[in-house]
């Protein structure tokens, strides 16, 4: 058998197009009949994209590109969303008014609109890895390259007994009693959490440790250089803050990123995000109010550190379910599926 090139820093490998070879032609959905640039065999995650297509420009030209489109579309669609809001529940308030108090999330339309115009991004990269580095979208879930469905809802699971557990440690700190009360309107506001929260959670992994990270790690031959760079952007990314909500956000998507790199997917990311968003919203909905947790531009460091350890924490289980399950985390072309 003739050994395979696993040099996946090396943009000079070309992915081969599918021959009598066993194994080549059956690559998950592969068409004979449509180009397809294939990722190095043996390329990590952050390095899928130093193919037979890649040149530097094309990494710097989607990154620039995808995050303007991220501020437009973000911009866009929620902008659109409040208007037709405004239109059927405004009740005759100004617009302007009725806007301050949505994007607050006072109110559910804000969380409607808010998640609507980040998930956006997820046709976003699919668009950039077609037109830009003409490599098919499907190559964002994984190294697989499919979402692993088993091994998300693993990891989503093991992120809601870690996660909340880790919650309760600052509340029985806390000085104040927690009193379950759910603001005026919870109900609403919890279909809207249910039904879209996921989908906003989902598409940040998909640009920041799915898009991003293959862009920028394809700039070099390390695939840590995307892992750190796409993280501080995504902590940039989230607005002013104090230090230690700033390390808190910046260590997430580090830790985030590794999961992503270690093993060979965005699966274990995607689940943490999406618990969290979800708990964490529904709680202050039933203890404080969704506008608080919006509002959120501190944390103390004892918070913080309390945070990422619970996160830390989850993404040791996390590592050692994906080596229990033995996921692949590297391109392999001939075992396609």
């Amino acid at each position: 058998m003739a050994k395979r090139n696993r040099r996946s820093g090396n943009p000079a490998v070309r992915a081969q197009p599918p021959s009598s070879s066993p194994g080549s032609s059956r690559l998950a959905g592969y068409d004979p009949q449509l180009p397809e640039a294939l990722p190095p065999d043996g390329a990590p995650y952050p390095q899928i994209l130093r193919g037979p297509s890649y040149v530097w420009w094309r990494a710097m030209l989607g990154v620039v590109f995808g995050l303007s489109l991220y501020l437009l579309m973000t911009s866009v669609v929620t902008q659109a969303v409040l208007g037709i809001s405004w239109g059927v529940v405004g009740a005759g308030a100004p617009f302007a008014e009725f806007s301050r108090r949505a994007l607050a999330f006072e109110i559910p339309a804000g969380m409607i609109a808010a998640n609507l115009g980040i998930a956006t991004l997820i046709p976003i990269c699919w668009v950039l890895m077609a037109i830009v580095h003409q490599v098919r979208p499907r190559w964002l879930s994984s190294v697989q390259p499919r979402l692993r469905w088993r091994y998300l809802l693993i990891c989503a699971a093991a992120a809601f007994v870690v996660l909340n557990a880790v919650t309760l440690i600052p509340l029985a700190l806390g000085s104040t009693a927690v009193t379950v009360a759910p603001q005026a309107g919870f109900w609403g506001f919890l279909v809207v959490i249910i039904l879209t929260s996921p989908l906003q959670a989902a598409a940040e992994e998909i640009f920041f440790r799915g898009y991003l990270m293959q862009a920028l790690g394809s700039l070099v031959a390390h695939p840590a250089f995307g892992v750190v760079v796409s993280a501080l952007i995504f902590a940039l990314m989230h607005g002013v803050q104090n230090p230690a909500l700033f390390l808190n956000r910046l260590g997430f998507g580090l830790l985030a990123g590794v999961l992503v790199w270690r093993t060979g997917g965005l699966e274990a990311g995607i689940g943490a995000h999406v618990v969290n968003n979800i708990c964490a919203y529904v709680i202050a909905g039933l203890t404080s109010s969704m506008a608080a947790v919006r509002g959120i531009s501190s944390v103390s460091w004892l918070d913080s550190g309390i945070q990422l350890g619970g996160f830390a924490l989850f993404a040791v289980l996390a590592l050692l379910v994906a080596r229990r399950m033995r996921l692949r985390t590297r391109v392999d072309l001939a075992l396609g599926r």
